[in-house]
């Protein structure tokens, strides 16, 4: 199984592939140096195959290394941050 994790700037979020073919996506808006995280999407037929993790760490990665904080208004992406105190020190506002 090959998973990928892209960002598509055109509908604000970051997809996540397996096999080519999507399995879910966690969406953004930035405003200023902050990326606001209101909604995280695994399809039903990839649920408990931990893509979510692997989706939300990929993207707080690229979207540290972008220089933004995140405010993560997902229930999913908040417990994630909360479980992983590597993630912590992006959080803003």
């Amino acid at each position: 199984m090959e998973t990928t994790v892209t960002e598509n700037p055109g509908r604000h979020r970051y997809e996540m592939s397996v096999d080519g073919v999507l399995a879910g996506f966690t969406m953004f808006t930035i405003d200023g140096d902050v990326a606001i995280m209101p909604r995280t999407q695994i399809e039903p037929e990839y649920k408990g195959q931990d893509l979510a993790t692997t989706l939300i760490a990929t993207t707080l990665d690229d979207l540290r290394h972008r220089g933004l904080r995140v405010v993560p208004r997902c229930p999913f992406v908040r417990d994630f941050i909360d479980k992983h105190p590597q993630y912590q020190d992006l959080v803003g506002r």
